[in-house]
């Protein structure tokens, strides 16, 4: 089933992997001592979550930790992407330690390693601690501090055996979505201080960066960014000139600190009043050195200057989000990147797509899905094949999950949960992936789980 492009262009040792949060799969919300997240709170909060739906259960994994595990080693893959729960671990967001929090992450490293997978953490995947919100949150720069701080305390326990940690997953997220249009928690709208956060986030990710290389030397460390290329709908002015803007918004904004030391001239312009306040030490702790930087691309951004709702061609199709089926766009994003910057090596932390998958016969025939990775691969190696030194891919995701304020309406897993009884049955993307990957090592197939 796997075309010659994409079967062909990757070394033994590619990291291939699944890709899962902590708020979205783990359940057990109030359980063993873990605090109340931000989306805790939202979630809860009527209104903002499809249907009502909460993370309170999600997949149950913090219950059936090894089952999943098993599950995930059964798909041959080498390496497995997971965040840290910080109001498991810190239910305040500071001392004192939540033990069983910690010893939970502590025995997934330990089955990860026993099944020959390798651990990639991540620190942040948006479940800021509501005690740490309560007192400002990301608008402050002593959560800065209070990051760096659990970041030191996870690496300290994990630190010998995870492969990777990432500070971050997507801060242009946590910052666009969650404090300027107010669809992600914590639901505030207020562009300044959306601006404010961001920069709060990348100096956070630069202290947290030097805490865990002094505890952690030998960890590869990053941050992962979502990261789209915008194209301007029509060959005019306005149309280039708006996705030049937006590209500023999305990727330079993120980009530029992190390798360059700056923000993008013409967005601070364009933000004026609303730009955030930056001193020149913090944009030196911004550029602390990395190890890799994980991207995670879903489809491109399409630019109309006189229509923000106008829709691409979607010649390859849309996703159950709503989204174009553009996997040229990861080619093009990639190359793009490292025509421009000077990188470290790169990582696709999350790809992935949802649709309306139904359980029919005890099987999920996600043709589409299968189709998007068979694309998207086929990107990715087009990509390593014009010399960008990606060396893994995570598909996005491991199980059907908890999808924010879509619920549980929105279905991006390679393997189907029944929600109602927590019955997990692998799709046949899952399968697909299996055999895919067992064809880039013909000498260990006979290790891959039927």
């Amino acid at each position: 089933m796997t075309t010659s492009k994409a079967s062909g262009s990757f070394p033994s040792d590619f990291q291939w992997g699944v890709a899962t949060s902590a708020y979205q799969i783990e359940g057990a919300a109030s359980e063993d001592g873990r605090g109340p997240s931000i989306w805790d709170t939202f979630s809860h909060t009527p209104g903002k979550v499809v249907e009502g739906h909460t993370g309170d259960v999600a997949c149950d994994h913090y219950h059936r930790l090894e089952e999943d595990l098993d599950l995930i080693a059964s798909l041959g893959v080498n390496s497995y992407r997971f965040s840290v729960a910080w109001p498991r671990v810190l239910p305040t967001g500071r001392l004192p330690l939540n033990p069983q929090g910690l010893d939970f992450y502590d025995r997934m490293v330990d089955g990860l390693c026993a099944r020959g997978i390798r651990p990639h953490v991540t620190l942040y995947h948006w479940d800021l601690p509501q005690a740490l919100h309560d007192e400002g949150g990301w608008a402050r720069t002593d959560t800065v501090h209070r990051f760096a701080d659990y970041a030191e305390l996870v690496a300290r326990r994990l630190g010998d055996r995870v492969e990777s940690i990432a500070t971050f997953n997507e801060p242009w997220v946590v910052a666009t979505l969650g404090y300027e249009k107010g669809i992600f928690a914590p639901g505030l709208t207020n562009r300044r201080l959306a601006m404010q956060v961001s920069h709060h986030l990348l100096m956070a990710h630069g202290l947290a960066v030097r805490a865990l290389r002094a505890v952690a030397p030998r960890v590869q460390l990053g941050i992962v960014l979502n990261l789209s290329p915008s194209y301007p709908a029509r060959p005019t002015a306005a149309d280039r000139a708006k996705a030049h803007l937006e590209d500023g918004l999305g990727v330079r904004w993120y980009m530029d600190p992190l390798f360059r030391g700056s923000y993008p001239q013409d967005v601070l312009e364009h933000l004026g009043a609303d730009a955030p306040i930056v001193r020149p030490e913090e944009l030196r702790l911004i550029q602390e050195p990395i190890d890799f930087l994980g991207i995670n691309y879903y489809m491109r951004n399409f630019i109309h200057a006189e229509d923000p709702q106008a829709k691409p061609p979607g010649e390859q199709g849309f996703t159950d989000m709503g989204w174009e089926v553009f996997p040229q766009g990861l080619t093009a994003l990639l190359t793009r990147l490292a025509r421009d910057y000077r990188l470290p090596p790169l990582s696709i932390t999350e790809n992935g797509a949802a649709f309306a998958d139904r359980l029919e016969d005890d099987a999920v025939h996600d043709t589409k899905r299968v189709r998007y990775l068979e694309q998207h691969i086929a990107a990715l190696a087009a990509a390593r094949e014009q010399g960008v030194d990606v060396r893994g891919y995570f598909a996005w995701s491991f199980m059907d999950n908890f999808e924010w304020a879509s619920g549980y309406l929105k279905r991006f897993g390679l393997v189907y949960v029944d929600f109602d009884t927590q019955r997990r049955v692998l799709k046949d993307s899952a399968l697909w992936y299996r055999d895919f990957i067992a064809a880039q090592r013909p000498w260990q197939s006979s290790a891959v789980a039927p």
